[in-house]
């Protein structure tokens, strides 16, 4: 890779007095100086304004890591411009630089650009459980790169944040309530309104079920083999597992309990006499 230096035009100095090169000079420091207090200033303000916008603290580390550089270098320039040096080689020369490594990096950068967009629009955060098409879990950190799950099963998945933000994402403790939904079904032999009055004492005796919104305990469908029942009450997103697990239970013992069976799928398999069907001239497989 050619030396940036080198790219430098130092021509415009030969002809210059020394006086006048010296006065030049003196100035061209005091604008780097002038850009390093600059600088500071800015760096102070933006994080000022970053954090009282809540923003996220990688977010806002990554853009006081460039903000400062950036200003020192726009006042290089300057100073190398005002000591009458040619810089639209080394400026040219640059970009072509980064040109190169961008495009070799283009899938870090790809993941770099869609780490900045999930720390800023905050789609999730650490904390949450998220469900991609591939994984769900626990985001257990958000880097400008990747981000980590932590599954029901204490195992850690590393997701490339390019891929992320290509997925569905589903925030399921977005909220602070969340529904319930169980399908509850009954024999067709069964009692409908008792069965029914039985699965509403069942979630009113659940303390952790909310009032509000109502709970909704409606026949959804007649199954082949079941009267099929929608059970759909509100918890707050904290006890959504518990809740679950406890009312199903409590359904299977106390229907068990009043004698209201709960049916499975079965196939009746019905077998002609195979001499009737001889006698018609067919035949039996």
């Amino acid at each position: 890779m050619p030396n940036p230096l080198s790219s430098i035009d130092l021509s415009g100095l030969q002809n210059i007095p020394i006086g006048v090169l010296l006065m030049r000079a003196f100035f061209g420091i005091l604008i780097i100086v002038a850009g390093r207090w600059f600088g500071k200033v800015v760096l102070g303000r933006v994080e000022t304004l970053l954090l009282r916008h809540e923003t996220d603290p990688t977010l806002v580390r990554f853009i006081l890591s460039l903000t400062y550089p950036l200003i020192l270098l726009i006042a290089v320039v300057i100073a190398l411009g005002v000591l009458g040096i040619n810089t639209s080689s080394l400026v040219a020369l640059l970009g072509a630089v980064f040109l190169a490594i961008g495009l070799a990096l283009q899938d870090s950068l790809k993941n770099f650009a869609a780490g900045v967009m999930l720390i800023f629009y905050r789609p999730f955060k650490v904390g949450d459980y998220v469900r991609f098409p591939d994984s769900e879990g626990t985001v257990e950190s958000i880097t400008l790169v990747n981000t980590m799950l932590r599954t029901p099963d204490n195992l850690s998945i590393i997701i490339p944040n390019g891929k992320i933000s290509a997925d569905t994402i589903v925030n399921l403790t977005a909220n602070p309530t969340r529904r319930i939904d169980l399908v509850v079904g009954i024999g067709y032999d069964n009692d409908l309104r008792r069965a029914k009055t039985l699965l509403e004492q069942i979630v009113q005796d659940e303390p952790r079920v909310l009032e509000t919104p109502a709970p909704v305990i409606a026949v959804a469908a007649l199954a082949d083999s079941s009267v099929n029942f929608d059970v759909r009450p509100w918890v707050k997103t904290s006890d959504y597992l518990a809740v679950k697990y406890a009312l199903t239970e409590q359904i299977k013992l106390r229907f068990d309990a009043q004698g209201i069976s709960i049916p499975f799928p079965q196939m009746d398999v019905h077998v002609h006499n195979g001499q009737a069907n001889a006698a018609a001239g067919g035949h039996t497989p």
